[in-house]
């Protein structure tokens, strides 16, 4: 038998949680739709109106998911006052009207733009224009910001970002802030302060796993730099592994129930970037499964940690607002293998009875005491709630 290695959690006597920065918005883990992960440059006003039709039609609106977001390569320019000029041929009838159109759907809107000089495909960034920016996002309807970490030259951090927060704070409109800069300046030490959530990471890429150094990430190379940040987040601040994959082909649907899984388990933004206008049902079923979404979107708001691993099996788990765990148990390699959680792992003492539920096949496995095991499949993963 191994030794189990445990990391201790701090799942007893949990204080109640501190609202950082105070603008009314992301409670909760903020959920959507960003045109980046599947469209890059190729965006436009019929597109983004077709995929808030798909929102609500698919059933991801029923499921929680309430923001369209404009990624980059909407914008073009700057009039001679300065104002940011979106793509009149891609977008004839304007941000206003398209930010109308999205919010009589019952759905928010949101749109991209750059801490730097120019953003990183190159259109104007938001460097020097933080407060008339902020202005314009708010007068057209704005829900949602992701501000991103290109052309940044010598800027500091905390400092640039900290300067577009409070240009929203002065909009007159609650809109959530995304900080995009990547994981560079740490920005679970300081960004609270400043915005809703914060990228920990590069960019993530299609992948289970990618061990090319300079390139994007694969899904278990992100979990992996999530480990030892969760006592960052809490309700109005996040931490933001980046956008989901699931749906857009590059992995098995094993792989992107893993992969939306520990996105979950971390209480992490489920921000969609498939095409929601033409999803198979096995894409949809992952993406709207209500009992997986529920603990992302747990009132508690305290993300997951992994409590146990050993090779390449794992056992990731979070508290939930009625005392009960989530728990994610985790195969990363290349044949199934039986994984087992302890109680003791999870805060709880070994003789105590517990229900399990399994949140995948959405069946109750009855009751347990001292631990739960199950036989996950390879790059696969096993949810369950575990409740006295």
């Amino acid at each position: 038998m191994h030794s189990r290695l445990v990391v201790a959690l701090s799942f007893v006597c949990v204080a109640a949680p501190v609202f950082a920065l105070d603008n009314g918005v992301a409670r909760t883990p903020p959920m959507g739709w960003n045109s980046w992960n599947k469209f890059g440059c190729n965006v436009s006003e019929k597109m983004i109106r077709e995929m808030a039709d798909a929102v609500v039609t698919s059933g991801m609106k029923d499921a929680g998911y309430n923001y369209v977001v404009i990624d980059d390569c909407w914008q073009v320019s700057r009039d001679p006052e300065g104002n940011i000029v979106a793509d009149a041929e891609r977008f004839p009838s304007g941000m206003k009207a398209l930010a109308d159109y999205v919010h009589s759907k019952g759905l928010k809107f949101g749109l991209y733009s750059d801490a730097g000089t120019k953003t990183c495909q190159g259109r104007p960034g938001g460097r020097g224009y933080e407060y008339q920016d902020a202005r314009q996002y708010a007068a057209w309807g704005v829900d949602y910001l992701k501000y991103d970490w290109c052309s940044h030259s010598t800027q500091d951090g905390p400092s640039s970002y900290a300067l577009m927060s409070d240009a929203l704070k002065q909009s007159g409109r609650p809109i959530v802030f995304s900080l995009c800069e990547w994981g560079s300046n740490k920005p679970w030490l300081w960004a609270r302060d400043v915005g809703n959530l914060w990228r920990t990471t590069g960019d993530i890429q299609d992948k289970w796993s990618n061990d090319k150094k300079g390139q994007s990430l694969g899904v278990v190379q992100i979990l992996d730099l999530q480990d030892g940040l969760a006592s960052y987040a809490g309700p109005g601040h996040w931490n933001d592994p980046d956008m989901l994959e699931v749906g857009n082909g590059g992995m098995t649907s094993e792989e992107y129930r893993a992969h939306f899984s520990m996105w979950c388990l971390l209480a992490a933004p489920l921000i969609a970037g498939n095409d929601l206008r033409s999803m198979p049902a096995d894409t949809r079923d992952i993406l709207t499964n209500k009992e997986v979404i529920a603990i992302d979107q747990d009132s508690l708001g305290m993300e997951g940690r992994r409590v146990w691993r050993n090779g390449d099996t794992e056992v990731w788990a979070r508290p939930l607002a009625d005392g009960g765990r989530a728990v994610a148990l985790l195969n990363r390699g290349s044949s199934a293998a039986t994984i087992e959680v302890q109680w003791t792992d999870l805060g709880y003492p070994g003789h105590l009875s517990a229900k399990v539920r399994d949140l995948w096949a959405k069946q109750d496995r009855g009751a347990f005491t001292k631990s739960f095991s199950a036989v996950v499949p390879s790059h696969g993963v096993v949810m369950v709630t575990v409740k006295p």
